[in-house]
């Protein structure tokens, strides 16, 4: 089964790497710490109960969070947030703008201030919360908060996705998981995900932009670059620099529209074309690749990073950015988020860093950084050099 194939190798790393005495000493714990008597004595214990009920508080939320997702897509769906942003409002107030019964409107204002989307502002008036406030701010936010409710759809039975018994929405919501022959894609659908790449991509940009100096290339080529948010931010951010993006035909068709509409097609080209099954434009001193190996199997990411080694020239460079799995000593943030959205998607996986420097590496870079960036949730990002 594809998914237990692909984690394998880092289990049985793990496993290997744990000496034969701590086995045991886990064996014992994990024990000692199902045990009826041990949960009797935790709670009973002043030095130990604290403890206890923050590990029993964090499970709920685990148990509570497809609820927690739902009351959040009822808020964007509703435009609540956005309401509120303009002025706190009462619950007769809302109920009579989203159209809903009083009742049914105060159990989800009450759910949404629960979890901090909302906030209360005197005994009947609601103001937006401190976690509501970046969905009302970010359009692209909540274009991917409504694109979600594909994936919860599709994990309505995790194990049947787990065991490939059924077949997901999400993979028929990316064209391009099917392969690269545009024949037989609809435009509709080409542009309803091209419009969702282009709108959840701003805090990347951001990233990407506060993470690197772009100043000191020439030219540099985008790969997988969708609609050409990035490539636009670059070229308004870098006035002297040449740039080039590639993307399939249909999507490279809308790119290269923005670009002229955006005034900066004399100084951004546009190619139409697979980094799968076409040639990468040269002539480049960086190459980026932006959120498109997770979305890859290796074989895949392999051959592309590959084709950028050979096509750039002595002492380019390759800056990947994506979300990464972190790093073992580091707090997971949206590993499992990642894994089943690839795992949705029907390729792709999520990869660590060392995973990811280890195929730059086989490609033939002869060094890979990482490149530190403020936010790793959004992103983490490799930068290979070619000697």
């Amino acid at each position: 089964m594809k998914s237990l194939d692909l984690a394998k190798p880092l289990a049985e790393q793990r496993r290997n790497n744990r000496p034969g005495w701590r086995q045991q000493i886990d064996q014992r714990l994990d024990r000692w710490m199902t045990s009826p008597g041990f949960y009797r004595w935790a709670i009973s214990n002043p030095l130990t109960r604290w403890v206890t009920r923050r590990r029993a508080a964090q499970l709920f939320d685990v148990m509570a969070g497809f609820v927690h997702s739902q009351v959040l897509l009822a808020c964007v769906r509703l435009h609540l947030l956005e309401i509120l942003r303009e002025q706190p409002l009462s619950l007769e107030q809302l109920a009579h703008q989203c159209r809903m019964p009083a009742a049914a409107m105060q159990r989800l204002l009450q759910s949404a201030v629960a979890i901090r989307l909302i906030e209360m502002r005197g005994d009947n008036c609601y103001g937006l919360g401190a976690l509501g406030a970046p969905v009302a701010a970010d359009p692209g936010l909540r274009l991917m908060i409504e694109h979600n409710a594909v994936l919860f759809d599709d994990m309505r039975d995790p194990l049947a996705l787990l065991r490939d018994e059924m077949q997901p929405h999400m993979q028929a919501y990316w064209p391009y998981m099917n392969g690269d022959n545009p024949q037989g894609w609809e435009a509709e659908k080409v542009a309803r995900y091209s419009e969702l790449m282009s709108a959840s991509q701003r805090f990347v940009i951001e990233e990407l932009l506060a993470s690197y100096d772009f100043s000191a290339h020439r030219q540099v080529l985008d790969i997988g670059g969708g609609k050409g948010g990035w490539v636009l931010a670059l070229a308004q951010k870098v006035p002297g620099l040449k740039l080039h993006l590639m993307d399939l035909p249909q999507v490279a068709a809308l790119a290269a529209e923005r670009m002229e509409k955006a005034g900066v097609s004399d100084r951004v080209t546009v190619h139409g074309g697979s980094f799968i099954s076409h040639a990468l434009p040269g002539g480049v001193d960086l190459v980026t690749l932006v959120r498109v190996a997770h979305d890859h199997p290796d074989a895949v990411v392999k051959a592309l990073l590959t084709k950028i080694y050979q096509m750039l020239p002595s002492g380019g460079r390759l800056l990947l950015a994506e979300p990464m799995a972190q790093p073992p000593g580091e707090k997971p943030v949206g590993d499992a988020y990642f894994h089943f959205y690839l795992l949705a998607m029907g390729s792709g996986r999520l990869r660590s860093p060392d995973e990811l420097r280890s195929l730059m590496l086989e490609a033939g870079f002869e060094s890979v950084e990482p490149v530190a960036n403020p936010m790793p949730l959004h992103t983490r990002m490799l930068l290979g050099q070619k000697r």
